[in-house]
């Protein structure tokens, strides 16, 4: 498993897992008809960095990371992870949670913070408490699930440093 620094051309690879992410409407605040100029502009031209997760020479995973709010809150990022349906349960969403700790942490990040985890997305709540996460906000029906309606969504957090 190889985790690298996505490039602008790299965003073809990118595409289909984000499409395929992001049309079930399961996990992400994001429409469900998310168009490729848009899942550019979201997953690599606004965020600090983008990653790709690359086995066998494939893309199979990917993560943004970015600052969460301006100012005062500037010391406090935030990331966005997505698997391929055919890569799950392999590992990736740690190797990339894990990689993205080291990285906020070289760019100066004090914590990091998920800001609309759907409560039904349970093996992402599961794996962030995992790795150290607190849930310290709950949005009551805050996530419009396609199939289970209204859901609460999540507010995640961890401190990363001194």
């Amino acid at each position: 498993m190889n985790i690298k620094e996505a490039t602008e051309e790299g965003f073809e690879k990118i595409w289909p897992i984000f499409d395929e992410v992001v049309s079930t409407g399961e996990t992400y605040a994001y429409s469900r008809e998310t168009t490729r100029d848009e899942a550019f502009k979201i997953w690599v031209e606004t965020p600090r960095k983008t990653y790709v997760v690359e086995i066998g020479g494939q893309i199979l995973g990917t993560y943004y990371i970015k600052t969460n709010q301006a100012g005062p809150g500037s010391h406090v990022c935030n990331c966005g992870y997505m698997v391929s349906s055919i890569a799950r349960g392999k590992g990736l969403a740690t190797a990339m949670c894990e990689h993205s700790q080291k990285i906020a942490i070289g760019l100066g990040y004090k914590a990091m913070q998920f800001n609309l985890v759907a409560s039904t997305n349970e093996g992402a709540v599961r794996l962030w408490k995992k790795l150290g996460f607190e849930t310290v906000g709950r949005l009551p029906k805050a996530f419009n699930h396609p199939s289970k309606g209204y859901v609460d969504a999540l507010v995640m957090y961890k401190w990363l440093g001194a």
